[in-house]
């Protein structure tokens, strides 16, 4: 039994934690994520590497309002976890399951579906441009690599981004 993990249904049941129970909630993730791939192998090193990271992000940001894409989605397991799928990923990649990587399709979550790399910067930058033009607050994050950093597509992406002033984040 995970004491806080187990109440969370989605981004919002985090926003009141303190910094201790937001530890112990990473904690209780990660746990979860080791129980669940121990059954059913997937990303797990990737993910583990981004709890807390997920969990910040989810925090700070207004979700699914503001927009979070990840390239690859390899560090997306505590995201799908905190976002309404807690259950279903025990089916995680498995027939009839949800997918290892972000589905726009699966959930308003997941902004972006990818499983190509250095995309996603480009995406984040569309996704800003747009809450732009349409007058919107909406933010736009996008999460990266080093690996994925290195293609082409995620150079041209910085390129448009830094040339422009529509509000986008990139984590590496």
């Amino acid at each position: 039994m995970h004491e806080l993990l187990d109440k969370i249904d989605s981004p919002a049941d985090i926003k009141e934690l303190s910094m201790e129970q937001l530890r112990q909630l990473c904690r209780e993730i990660r746990e979860y994520m080791v129980e669940c791939c121990a059954v059913n192998p997937g990303h797990l090193g990737s993910s583990l590497g981004a709890v807390e990271l997920i969990v910040g992000l989810h925090y700070v940001y207004n979700t699914p309002e503001d927009k979070l894409v990840f390239d690859v989605s390899h560090q997306a397991y505590a995201h799908k976890i905190l976002t309404g799928r807690r259950e279903a990923f025990r089916q995680n990649r498995k027939k009839d399951g949800i997918s290892g990587f972000t589905r726009m399709d699966e959930s308003p979550y997941d902004a972006f579906g990818s499983g190509h790399s250095s995309t996603s910067i480009s995406a984040a930058f569309g996704l800003a441009k747009a809450a732009e033009l349409q007058g919107t607050e909406r933010k736009a994050v996008a999460l990266i690599g080093d690996g994925s950093l290195s293609g082409g597509l995620a150079f041209e992406g910085l390129t448009h981004a830094g040339d422009s002033a529509s509000d986008i984040l990139v984590v590496v």
